[in-house]
């Protein structure tokens, strides 16, 4: 039966049998248009999703690089990788389908398990010497599952990864790569962010306090004054490179503090204005998610920068961003970059559902 149902069918049948969509769209840019979602992209959509599948391990896991950037390389060696889990998981979610239920309903039951059993007694979720990366993505997965299940097992392990990250916060405002860490960054920073932003949403209680001083981190790495719109700036990676020759400010860290600063409610202001702009100009060519460890990742934020703003913002940028994603798909129906193809696919899955409204966190 699977093979005579698109994509679109399969969301309006979860619909119909979950609890997942929350509250119905309002207003025009609320409706998801013709513009967003083609039989192209649905056809991809399909062809990732089973690519994903196939590859998963028995114990839920998918494998991957588990490392860091160095320069302009990714380097780790190959390992369970509970974050990319739970990024593939989230791209199954997205799709309509929850824990036993759905085409991939069982996909995503055994990487919970997986995730589950990576959750460490003081809320550390780490596997293979993952990060703090691994961790924020597999916290927001764990919530949007909670959200629409209230299972238990889930709350237990989603509160101890909230106070594990609300511990972890800096002096700065900020997390890096792993618990206690004294330095920050914007990358590390925001993905904690959206993991809060996620688990208060599906109800879990999250101090309020801490996502205030993760918000003026995220400012603070906004250049004040701002420069002038004509030459939008970007947000850089540290705040202390704000003055410095070589301080990195790329187009997914901009999309991510963007996205940041709209999760947390933040509707305007010189940081958001300015960061649109820097997005809009500065797009990254079409193959360089081939040759980059980053460019998926910055498509994943900018997606939900756009979608926020809303508008032309939105109908002028997504078919962009979806077209060039479609044209890099394999026969094989995988994406692949420089981290490799489970992760890729995953994050090209989730940036082609969005426009489908189905999971809270990439709701307006």
């Amino acid at each position: 039966m699977r093979k005579t149902l698109n994509l679109t069918t399969w969301l309006v049948i979860a619909t119909l049998t979950t609890s997942m969509m929350g509250p119905s769209p309002r207003g025009s840019d609320d409706v998801t248009t013709p513009s967003e979602v083609t039989p192209g992209s649905e056809g991809a959509i399909r062809r990732g999703l089973a690519f994903l599948a196939r590859v998963q391990r028995p114990d839920g896991s998918w494998t991957e690089r588990i490392g860091r950037k160095v320069n302009n390389t990714y380097r780790g060696h190959t390992g369970k990788h509970v974050g990319i889990t739970s990024i593939a998981g989230i791209a199954f979610l997205a799709a309509g389908n929850l824990p036993g239920r759905g085409p991939y309903g069982e996909n995503v039951e055994r990487a919970l398990s997986f995730v589950l059993s990576c959750v460490n007694v003081n809320g550390f979720i780490t596997n293979d010497e993952s990060r703090m990366y691994s961790h924020a993505f597999a916290t927001l997965f764990l919530a949007e599952v909670y959200g629409t299940t209230r299972r238990t097992d889930v709350q237990e392990k989603l509160k101890r990864a909230v106070r594990l990250i609300e511990r972890s916060q800096n002096h700065l405002g900020g997390w890096r790569y792993l618990p206690g860490s004294q330095d920050a960054d914007i990358s590390v920073t925001v993905c904690q962010v959206q993991a809060l932003r996620a688990a208060r949403n599906a109800g879990i209680l999250v101090d309020k306090s801490v996502i205030d001083k993760a918000i003026r981190y995220v400012k603070n790495s906004y250049p004040q004054p701002p420069r002038s719109r004509r030459r939008p700036a970007g947000f850089v990676y540290q705040i202390d490179d704000h003055d410095s020759p070589k301080s990195r400010r790329t187009y997914a860290l901009t999309a991510a503090g963007v996205t940041a600063l709209y999760g947390a409610g933040e509707y305007h202001g010189p940081e958001i204005d300015g960061g649109l702009a820097y997005l809009e100009a500065y797009r990254p060519h079409k193959f360089k998610l081939r040759q980059s460890f980053d460019a998926y990742y910055g498509y994943y934020y900018a997606v939900q920068a756009f979608f926020q703003a809303g508008g032309g913002t939105w109908k002028r940028n997504y078919p962009v961003i979806r077209d060039d994603i479609l044209e890099m798909q394999r026969k094989d129906g995988s994406w692949r970059d420089m981290v490799g193809p489970h992760y890729a696919t995953s994050m090209a899955c989730i940036i082609l559902l969005i426009p489908y409204r189905y999971l809270p966190i990439f709701d307006r």
